[in-house]
């Protein structure tokens, strides 16, 4: 066998799925309330409200259609800026672009990963309506000083996606903006196959959102529709694999962080920096990430443990990179054009496996040798 063909052996993620989550489904199935109704519905959105502080949380079928919802609710189109990190994955810059609003990148903080607080300043312009802050791979962005730069001006959007649970000085990310949004994709701490929820304390609003999502129907006059609305119902299939995962959900957040942690101990003589954590927050343990020291690029180090089983993914790339989005502009902390500290980060940056279930010592020895060889070629 090639090394071309070597049988993958660590899966970058897999679900934390276990006997409750099959028993909830069950109990979902044999009610026969199979779709968009159903108790399970509101006992995870319940659940969700609890985990992240907040008075209402609206769920929908995935994250994406979380942050459309969110726009279009907060009256956000045509002729309209939203901020959006360059750093992201592609769907927080598609929402906007499906909402009909124009995305303005702007480049990353090199500690956090996440948006640079200087380049939204910068960015911010008399069409500016909305910044979208990613919590990017689990960590907290600056909240305050966004929130102090949008202050009577715009809308903090917060994309939580891959930051479940996570804590910034003491606040659960997701209800410190106007509105925050959560993806249920597989690989998130928190699954429901598909799935995701829209996160806020404005009672008005979650109406709002409620009334969108699904098709704008009238909530005292059946099949009326006074607006275009939207199918972004979730099921009562997928709340109950939820329910069931928030129930088990600090078993979970202690079984990735735990691997983590064995990252950091592995590599800890190594000038790499694994999952970083700034004083003032505690990341989510989403999944493990690397950085490689400046001039070393992470795509050897995943060839090399490609060729001995191990799968990883590259650090998400720049959106101002890719053929939809190059025409728009992108700032970075001096609000000249470029980000060239996402476009370094991507370089640098390694998804490593993050499946505790999975033997521990044989992964985190492979890791180590190929990080060593890779820093050791010049």
């Amino acid at each position: 066998m090639s090394c071309a063909e070597r049988r993958i052996e660590y899966p970058v993620a897999e679900p934390d799925i276990g006997p409750l989550e099959l028993q909830y489904v069950t109990e979902a199935v044999r009610s026969g309330w199979v779709s968009s109704l159903g108790e399970f519905i509101g006992r995870f959105e319940k659940g969700m409200a609890n985990l992240c502080d907040a008075k209402h949380v609206v769920t929908v079928c995935n994250g994406t259609v979380a942050l459309h919802l969110t726009l279009k609710g907060l009256g956000i189109g045509s002729g309209d800026e939203v901020i959006v990190p360059s750093l992201t994955f592609v769907a927080t810059a598609a929402a906007v672009l499906h909402a009909g609003a124009t995305p303005v990148f702007v480049d990353s903080e090199p500690r956090t990963y996440c948006l640079e607080p200087l380049a939204v300043k910068a960015a911010m312009t008399a069409r500016t309506k909305a910044i979208i802050v990613v919590h990017l791979y689990g960590h907290p962005a600056n909240m305050d000083a966004i929130l102090e730069i949008a202050a009577g001006r715009c809308a903090v959007i917060e994309d939580a996606a891959e930051a479940h649970g996570a804590l910034y000085r003491g606040r659960r990310v997701g209800s410190i903006g106007r509105v925050g949004t959560f993806s249920f994709y597989a690989n998130k701490l928190i699954t429901t196959g598909e799935g995701g929820c829209v996160v806020t304390n404005d009672e008005e609003l979650a109406s709002r959102f409620r009334f969108l999502k699904d098709h704008a129907m009238d909530r005292h006059r059946r099949y009326w529709h006074p607006e275009v609305g939207y199918n972004y119902r979730m099921t009562n299939l997928q709340a109950a694999l939820g329910v069931a995962q928030i129930e088990r959900f600090d078993q979970i957040v202690r079984r990735r962080r735990a691997l983590i942690d064995a990252y950091r101990d592995a590599l800890w003589d190594l000038p790499v920096v694994v999952n970083p954590a700034e004083e003032w927050a505690e990341p989510a343990p989403w999944l493990a990430n690397m950085l490689l020291p400046p001039g070393k690029k992470a795509s050897v180090v995943a060839q090399r443990l490609r060729q001995i089983g191990i799968d990883t993914r590259p650090f998400f790339v720049p959106l101002n990179q890719m053929p939809p989005y190059r025409s728009y502009r992108c700032v970075d902390d001096s609000g000249r054009p470029g980000c060239p500290i996402s476009a370094d980060l991507h370089e640098r940056g390694i998804i490593l496996p993050t499946v505790p279930s999975m033997p521990v010592e044989p992964l985190l020895d492979r890791v180590s040798q190929a990080v060593k060889a890779c820093i050791a070629t010049d």
